[in-house]
This record gives structure tokens, C-alpha cells and sequence, in this order.
């Protein structure tokens, strides 16, 4: 494939964890797509900044650059910070900006995968009560994308699942695995809904102590590998925005 440049844009943490899965997802999406050029930006904390990154490209000529927010709900990063950054273009690129990467199907196959690595299987949903628990925001349309996915993993079998916030929003990972605990289930596992780990990440571990299974961050998946390049592909048609849950 060639094109665009993709510049994924991730939001960066002081967690050295972070920065090293952003860059092992980048590298997955490149053997993807070996004829693709992948850059990577962050908005803090990690180098390069995506300002710089975007000097970069237009000193060596390039002329068209797809920003990929390494977001999974639209919120404040989404919404503000980002668009602000790329505002910050320099005028000779031409920047698209791709849709944040949920909702998609390939994000619920994605923590069906860390589920199964931690150990559960197919047979063991119906006796399992799921936390899906993530970052947290205060922006009432990202809170309700979390809802939403939490209904669909409902979907796929789990006997009860429940959204959970490490911060901004109620309930916390630790509430939710007590509630499910209250409500009788066999089995409790939490699944982190975050890309890379981080403060926020190590929250949600430590809320699930008293679970039962406790799955891996989303990281360097072959399904968010896809994912990426299922928005870039999707920036390049001029889509709207994310296809539905459902399709």
C-alpha cells in the first residue's frame, strides 16, 4: 500500500510501558502494510510530539499526512487537544484526521483475545461476570460509548458485565467486581479497555484484586492492527465516522 503518511497519535504518559506498546502496535500495523510509511506523534509526555513529527514531513517534501488518534472514545484528547495540535500544521501539508478507533467489532474481538490469553474460554462466559473497565472521562458521550460496549460484550455470552471508570466517572473496577460478586456469579474477570499501560491501567489492577482474572491492556493486538488501518483506510474515503457495533 502506498499513500498518505499515517501519523498515529497517541496520548503519551511518563509510564516508559507506554511509549514501548504504542511503538510495538505501530510496528505490528507496518508488517501489515509494509509499503505504508507509520509515524508516531504523542501529545505529552514522549518524544516526538506530534508538532514536531509533522515539521518533519513537510521538510522532507510529504504533502499528505492521516492523523490517527490512538483513542478509543471520543472525548476531551479527541475533541480539543488533538484538533489543537494539528491546527499547528504546517500549511504545505494537507492533514486528514481519521475517526478515534471506537466503536468496532475489532475492539470487542480484541478483549475476547486478552480474555482467552488470560486464561477463560468460550465455555466459561456464561458462568462469568465481566468488568470492562476504562480510563475514565467526564464527557458524557465517551461514558456512554464505554456503556454501549459493555451491553454488546453482554451480547457475546458473558452471564453479566458491568462498565467500571480508574477515574472521572462511576463506578470504580473495585465497585463493579463487588457488585457482580453480590449478585452471585460463578466467576469475576476484568478486562482493562485501554491501549497501553500506564497510572490509569495500574488503577484498574489494583481495583481487580479481588477478581478472579484479570486480562492484559488491548497493547499491540493483531485486531487493533487492523483497526488502524481499517480508519486510515476509512479517512481516505472521506467515511463519516466509525461503523457501528453491530455491522
Amino acid at each position: 500500500m502506498s499513500g498518505p503518511v499515517l501519523l498515529v497519535v497517541a496520548h503519551g504518559s511518563r509510564d516508559p510501558r507506554h511509549a514501548e506498546t504504542v511503538h510495538a502496535l505501530v510496528r505490528r500495523v507496518r508488517s501489515l502494510e509494509p509499503g505504508l510509511r507509520v509515524e508516531t506523534g504523542f501529545l505529552d509526555f514522549n518524544a516526538p510530539a506530534v508538532p514536531g513529527v509533522l515539521e518533519r514531513l513537510a521538510f522532507e517534501g510529504v504533502r499528505d499526512v492521516v492523523a490517527l488518534p490512538l483513542l478509543l472514545t471520543r472525548a476531551f484528547h479527541a475533541k480539543a487537544d488533538i484538533p489543537a495540535v494539528l491546527a499547528q500544521a504546517p500549511p504545505r501539508l494537507r492533514v486528514r484526521r481519521a475517526a478515534v478507533l471506537g466503536p468496532s467489532p475489532l475492539l470487542l474481538a480484541a478483549v475476547g483475545r486478552r480474555l482467552r490469553e488470560a486464561g477463560l474460554t468460550d465455555a466459561d462466559r456464561s458462568t462469568t461476570g465481566l468488568v470492562l473497565a476504562s480510563a475514565g472521562s467526564t464527557d458524557p458521550e465517551a461514558i456512554a460509548a464505554i456503556a454501549d460496549m459493555a451491553r454488546e460484550l453482554r451480547h457475546t455470552g458473558w452471564c453479566a458485565v458491568r462498565p467500571a471508570f480508574a477515574s472521572a466517572a462511576l463506578p470504580r473496577t473495585e465497585d463493579a467486581v463487588r457488585e457482580l460478586r453480590a449478585s452471585g456469579v460463578r466467576r469475576v474477570a476484568v478486562a482493562p479497555y485501554v491501549v497501553a499501560p500506564g497510572f490509569l491501567p495500574d488503577r484498574i489492577a489494583r481495583g481487580a484484586a479481588d477478581a478472579d482474572v484479570l486480562a492484559d491492556v488491548l497493547g499491540p493486538s493483531p485486531e487493533l492492527a487492523r483497526l488502524l488501518l481499517q480508519r486510515y483506510g476509512q479517512a481516505l474515503a472521506g467515511a463519516g465516522g466509525p461503523a457501528a457495533l453491530s455491522a
